[in-house]
C-alpha cells in the first residue's frame, strides 16, 4: 500500500519492562465485570435506546450476573438523567448490584451527576479527562501540569458533592487515551488523584486504564498495565480496571494480557458493541475463561436468548462467525470435521470422560444452549458420511452400518449439491427414507408366514407387475428362507452380504429398522432398509428394498 511512511508508532513503552505477566499461563479467576452496554454501547448506536429499552436491558444484564453496570452519563441528556432516577426511585437495583455513571471534570456536570445519584445504595462515580500527547497538543493546547489540574480539581469536587448528597459512592478515575499517554505521566496523574481520594481497605478506588484507541500490539498494553500496577499509590487499596476498545481487532487479547499483568476489573459490552470497532467483548472473554475450567461468574448458558435480547435492544446483529454466540460458530460442514466430532463424541461417551476434548469444539455447545443436531453437524454438499450418520443416529435413532452410511451420504450430498442449499435434519431423514426405506418400485411385499421345522419354510405374498402371488422357500433362518423363495421363484441371483437390525425407540410401540446388504452375481453391492413394528417384517422389507434398488431384475 502507498503512504505507509506517514504512519508511526504513537504509543509509549514504560520506562522499565519486567514482563512478569508473560510468565503466567492463564487467567485463574474471573475479574470484576462492569457492563458498559447502557453507556458506551448505547452512545454508539445509530438509534440510542429509549428509557423503556434501557430498563429492559438493565434487568437482563442483572439476570446474566453483572454486579456492576454503567448506566449512562446523566448530566449529558434528560433521558440519561431520568433513567438513573427511575432505577433509584423505583428500587429497581438489587442490593448486590452497583450502578456506575460517567462525568467530566467540570463542576456543574459533577454536581448534576451526584444529584442524579442521590439515594443510591451503591454507585460508582467515574471521572475522566484526556491525557494523551496528541490530545494535549492538538485538542486542548495544555501542558501536563494543566491536565493534572483538571483531574485534581475534579477529584476534589467529588469529595465535596459526595458529602452533600445522600448515597453510598465509590470513585473511579480514567486517564482517557491512556494508551497514547507517556506511562510516567499517566502514573503521575493517577497518583495525584489517588492522593486526593486516599483509598483505604474500606473505601477502595478504581483506576481505569482505557485503550481508548488501540495503538499497539497487546503485549505493549500488558507492559503498560504491569508498570502501573507496580507503581500506583496505595496499590493494595486500588482496583485496577481495563476498558479496551477494538480498533486493531485485539480488544479481547488486550484485556486478557492486561489481566495477566495485574488488573482486577474489566469494562466491556456484550458482543463488543461500542464506538468505531467496539469494546472488548465480554461474552468472548468470559467463555474463553470458561473453556479453561474457570467460572466466569456470568451466565451465558442460553446464548440464543443473549443474542436475541442484544439484537432487540441495539438493533444490531450478532455476526454468524462471532465467537461463541454466532449462528455458525459450532457448525461443521466439512466431512473430516464432522467425522472427527462424531468420533470424539462417541469416544467421550464410551470413556465417560471427565474433561471436554472433542475435536473442533473448544466448549460443549450444549453448555451455551446450542444443540448438536441443529447447530453442530450441518449438512451440505461438502459434508461427509460421519456427519450424516451422526445426525441420523442422534436425531432419529438410525444407526447406519459404516458401509451403508457411505452410500447414504453420497445420496444426501447429491441432493444438497443439486439444490445448492443446506439440508435440515428432517430433510435428511426424509431423503434417507424416500431413497432407501421400504422401497417397492419393482416388487411389493404384502405379508409372510413361516412354518417351523428342521428348516424354516417361508410363504411370502408379493405383488409384481400388478399381480399378486405367493412364493415359497426354505432356509436355516427366516430371512434365509425368504431369500430362497425370491431366488427360485423370481429367477434371480443374489447373496446377502450383511444384515443389521435395532429398535428405533423404546417401549411397546417401538419400531424396528433393518439394514440389508446384497450383491449380485457380478459382485455389485446394494443396500436397503426396512422399518416396521415387527422385526421380521422390517428385515423382509429391508431385503425387498435392496432388491428394488439393485439392477438384478435387469440382468
Amino acid at each position: 500500500m502507498k503512504n505507509a511512511e506517514k504512519y508511526t508508532r504513537n504509543y509509549f513503552m514504560p520506562p522499565c519492562v519486567c514482563l512478569d505477566w508473560a510468565k503466567k499461563e492463564y487467567i485463574k479467576k474471573a475479574p470484576v465485570w462492569c457492563s458498559v452496554d447502557l453507556r458506551d454501547g448505547n452512545q454508539a448506536l445509530v438509534v440510542p435506546m429509549t428509557l423503556e429499552e434501557k430498563l429492559e436491558f438493565f434487568k437482563f444484564l442483572v439476570k446474566i450476573g453483572f454486579k456492576e453496570i454503567e448506566i449512562g452519563f446523566p448530566a449529558a441528556s434528560e433521558t440519561e438523567y431520568e433513567f438513573c432516577r427511575e432505577l433509584i426511585e423505583k428500587k429497581l437495583i438489587p442490593d448486590d448490584v452497583t450502578i456506575q455513571v460517567l462525568t467530566q471534570s467540570r463542576e456543574h456536570i459533577i454536581q448534576k451527576t451526584f444529584k442524579a445519584l442521590s439515594g443510591a445504595k451503591n454507585a460508582v462515580v467515574h471521572l475522566y479527562n484526556s491525557t494523551s500527547l496528541a490530545q494535549r497538543e492538538q485538542v486542548f493546547g495544555k501542558s501536563k501540569e494543566e491536565i493534572i489540574d483538571i483531574a485534581v480539581s475534579g477529584a476534589k469536587l467529588f469529595l465535596k458533592y459526595a458529602n452533600e448528597f445522600e448515597g453510598n459512592f465509590a470513585f473511579e478515575y480514567s486517564p482517557e487515551s491512556f494508551t497514547g499517554t507517556e506511562p510516567e505521566f499517566a502514573l503521575e496523574i493517577c497518583n495525584e488523584v489517588l492522593k486526593i481520594w486516599e483509598p483505604s481497605p474500606e473505601k477502595k478506588v478504581i483506576i481505569n486504564l482505557p485503550v481508548t484507541v488501540e495503538l499497539s500490539l497487546p503485549h505493549v498494553y500488558a507492559s503498560q498495565i504491569e508498570y502501573m500496577c507496580k507503581n500506583l499509590y496505595k496499590r493494595e487499596n486500588v482496583i485496577v480496571s481495563l476498558h479496551p476498545h477494538n480498533d486493531r481487532g485485539c480488544g479481547v487479547a488486550d484485556t486478557e494480557l492486561g489481566l495477566l499483568a495485574g488488573a482486577d476489573r474489566v469494562e466491556g459490552t456484550l458482543f463488543g458493541n461500542g464506538e468505531r470497532t467496539g469494546n472488548a467483548d465480554i461474552v468472548t472473554l468470559a467463555l474463553n475463561m470458561y473453556s479453561h475450567g474457570v467460572d466466569p461468574k456470568l451466565d451465558f448458558g442460553n446464548m440464543p436468548e443473549v443474542a436475541a435480547i442484544y439484537e432487540k435492544m441495539t438493533g444490531m446483529k450478532v455476526g454468524e462467525r462471532q465467537p461463541y454466540g454466532g449462528a455458525l460458530v459450532y457448525a461443521a460442514f466439512s466431512g473430516s470435521h464432522q467425522d472427527a466430532i462424531a468420533k470424539g463424541m462417541k469416544w467421550r461417551e464410551e470413556k465417560n470422560a471427565q474433561y471436554w476434548t472433542v475435536p473442533y469444539l473448544p466448549i460443549d455447545p450444549k453448555d451455551v444452549g446450542r444443540q448438536y443436531d441443529s447447530d453442530v453437524i450441518r449438512i451440505n454438499s461438502q459434508s461427509g458420511k460421519g456427519g450424516i450418520g451422526f445426525l441420523l443416529q442422534k436425531k432419529f435413532g438410525v444407526d447406519l452400518p459404516p458401509k451403508f452410511r457411505e452410500t447414504v451420504s453420497y445420496t444426501i450430498k447429491g441432493i444438497s449439491d443439486k439444490h445448492h442449499q443446506e439440508l435440515t435434519p428432517d430433510e435428511i431423514y426424509n431423503a434417507f427414507y424416500e431413497n432407501f426405506v421400504n422401497v417397492e418400485n419393482k416388487i411389493k411385499f404384502k405379508e409372510v408366514h413361516f412354518v417351523p421345522g428342521d428348516e424354516f419354510e417361508a410363504h411370502i405374498t408379493i405383488i409384481q407387475n400388478n399381480k399378486e402371488r405367493i412364493i415359497t422357500g426354505k432356509g436355516n433362518g427366516r430371512l434365509d428362507a425368504v431369500s430362497d423363495a425370491i431366488r427360485r421363484c423370481l429367477g434371480i441371483s443374489f447373496t446377502i452380504c450383511s444384515y443389521n437390525e435395532h429398535a428405533l425407540n423404546t417401549g411397546s410401540k417401538s419400531k424396528a429398522i433393518s439394514y440389508v446388504e446384497i450383491s449380485d452375481k457380478n459382485g455389485l453391492v446394494t443396500w436397503g432398509a426396512g422399518i416396521h413394528s415387527d422385526i421380521i417384517t422390517s428385515s423382509v422389507k429391508g431385503l425387498i428394498s435392496a432388491l428394488n434398488l439393485s439392477d438384478i431384475f435387469k440382468s
